[in-house]
């Protein structure tokens, strides 16, 4: 039996009769809306509707986009990724089109049902292990992104995710950066590996524990990139400076408020003079050097040198409403915005 949430007449942003292209909540709340999508289209097929019965058409026809195709894991046959094409009426005025997508890749994130769950567990542990680039599902998400972009032009692509579907995204986000394409992106409760040091409630404490990690983190890496001969000049950051996708982040869910602190304590460390320290801590995680260390290929996917961070402030009942994508398209949220460039 279908959930409310799963309705969008029950659970979608009904209040968006007119979407303005330049309002940054409207396109925050579309994007969520299309990642729904993807998970109500898994969820169809699971559930065999079809037909009048299909639920997962309204979160985007409501918005008139059609789904171009969908993207389909080679393990289990499950649906995990959607590419929406935007078809607007002709009655609709070109100055509401402006900031608008022609195309939106999307993806969702885990679904705890019998049919899917083992592969999409199967995916979060392999991001966990910073080897998600390692699986067939990232090689078909990089590969549809690629098509579209030399289709298309990457100015007219947009990447959503969520959860899971957010770190897929943020792959293949980075992966165009470092080639120079830059993808407008919405990241939607992406995941950071790493301790819940955001929940700590002693600024000073988690100040401190945050500058031991840098020293150590720092320090494991010069001494590596020395032993391997590697020129430490070099940033890795450079390249990808220039993509500052939107982070969309609730200090309540501990899978990704860790953000909030990675990029305050980078501006921090920089105020107090200890940017170079920084530089080598916020580019390498422990558990990646710990694993170059053995001979293993990593690549930590939550580490970014740019973001446009949205904080949902909104008081959240519990850890499932401050993890979920429905808070997204809620037309009360509480909301703050900062911009973190890398220098």
């Amino acid at each position: 039996m279908a959930s409310e949430r799963e309705s969008f007449d029950l659970s979608g942003p009904l209040h968006l009769t007119n979407v303005f292209w330049d309002n940054s909540n409207h396109r925050m709340a579309v994007a969520a809306s299309l990642v729904q999508g993807v998970y109500i289209l898994e969820r169809d097929r699971q559930e065999k509707r079809e037909g009048s019965e299909a639920l997962a058409p309204p979160w985007w026809t409501f918005f008139q986009f059609q789904l171009l195709r969908p993207l389909v894991d080679d393990v289990d046959s499950s649906l995990f990724g959607a590419i929406y094409e935007f078809r607007p009426s002709n009655s609709q005025q070109n100055d509401t089109l402006y900031r608008s997508p022609r195309y939106v890749i999307a993806f969702r994130g885990t679904l705890t049902k019998s049919h899917s769950v083992s592969r999409d567990v199967e995916l979060d542990i392999h991001f966990i292990k910073q080897g998600l680039h390692q699986t067939s599902r990232s090689e078909i998400a990089i590969q549809a992104v690629r098509n579209m972009i030399e289709t298309v032009g990457d100015s007219n692509v947009w990447l959503a995710g969520h959860s899971l579907g957010s770190a897929m995204a943020m792959l293949t986000g980075k992966t165009m950066a470092k080639n120079g394409i830059f993808i407008e992106s919405f990241l939607f409760n992406p995941p950071f590996v790493s301790a819940p040091i955001e929940r700590i409630k002693d600024e000073r404490v988690k100040h401190g524990i945050r500058f031991a990690g840098s020293v150590i983190t720092a320090g494991l890496a010069f001494a590596m990139q020395a032993k391997q001969s590697k020129d430490l000049s070099v940033d890795p950051f450079a390249a990808l400076a220039a993509w500052v996708p939107g982070l969309f982040v609730n200090p309540c869910d501990h899978i990704c408020s860790e953000y909030i602190g990675y990029f305050e304590h980078r501006r921090k460390m920089n105020d107090i003079g200890a940017g170079v320290i920084e530089r080598l801590a916020t580019q390498n995680s422990l558990g990646g050097l710990l694993m170059s260390a053995f001979g293993k290929e990593s690549e930590p996917l939550h580490l970014i040198p740019s973001a446009s961070l949205t904080l949902n402030v909104t008081p959240s009942r519990d850890f499932k409403e401050a993890h979920g994508i429905h808070q997204w398209w809620k037309a009360d949220l509480r909301l703050e915005h900062k911009l973190y460039n890398y220098t």
